[in-house]
């Protein structure tokens, strides 16, 4: 079966040219195309897409309000965003907004392809080295948690980790760092199929939707060390 794919974005070139491209492979289908978040929230109810290639800065309704509403959804769509480099902070809110990660319009149209099949598969692009520097910024623009004074009650989101293992940390922190199954496998020195487990554990744990989601649980929780 094909990846039923929806595109939304008010440049009606970038809507042409990945619908030609799509056009083109055996395993993915454009099955409808918006101009602006309103329509794309609507086609996301009607159409039930896999996947939605989301444009950022567009009239009326925004991506990020657009990739909320889509992935608030029953069963939801995986949301990939459309950003430049420069505009790191829409990028962040679309990471909140439940996005699974996100597209640089400098990409290869190939490129662009191959991270669809990705994000359908599950997978969010987290591995890419400018994905890292944008989760690493991301981190430099959260404000510095406060420590709990004793015997108070901790954060919700350090109850949330409280539930996971020391090794479960150890990898939760080396997924917000940017790395894969196989390198932290090496990097903790076990097998890569252990690694899997954990980060597998990881989601289900912590109710992550994908790996972008467990890098922002990581930073937020300070197992990641924010930059100054």
């Amino acid at each position: 079966m094909s990846v039923r794919v929806l595109l939304v974005d008010d440049q009606p070139l970038m809507l042409v040219g990945l619908g030609i491209l799509i056009g083109d492979t055996d395993d993915l289908e454009v099955v409808g195309e918006a101009g602006d978040g309103r329509e794309a929230v609507r086609l996301v109810r009607e159409l039930r897409p896999d996947v939605v290639v989301m444009d950022i800065r567009m009239p009326g309704m925004d991506g990020i309000e657009a990739t909320r509403q889509a992935t608030a959804e029953p069963d939801p769509p995986k949301v990939l965003v459309l950003t430049t480099f420069d505009d790191d902070e829409y990028v962040y809110g679309a990471l909140r907004a439940g996005a699974s990660g996100f597209l640089l319009k400098s990409m290869t149209l190939d490129a662009i392809l191959d991270a669809i099949r990705v994000v359908a598969a599950g997978d969010a692009l987290i591995a890419p080295s400018v994905t890292r520097r944008l989760i690493a910024d991301f981190a430099g623009t959260s404000a510095t948690p406060v420590a709990p004074a004793p015997d108070t009650e901790p954060d919700p989101d350090s109850r949330l980790i409280a539930g996971i293992t020391d090794r479960e940390r150890e990898v939760l922190a080396l997924v917000g760092q940017g790395l894969s199954n196989a390198e932290i496998a090496e990097r903790l020195v076990i097998s890569a199929a252990t690694a899997k487990t954990h980060v597998a554990r990881l989601f289900a744990k912590l109710e992550a939707r994908d790996r972008v989601h467990l890098a922002i649980i990581a930073y937020e929780t300070g197992l990641v060390p924010r930059r100054r």
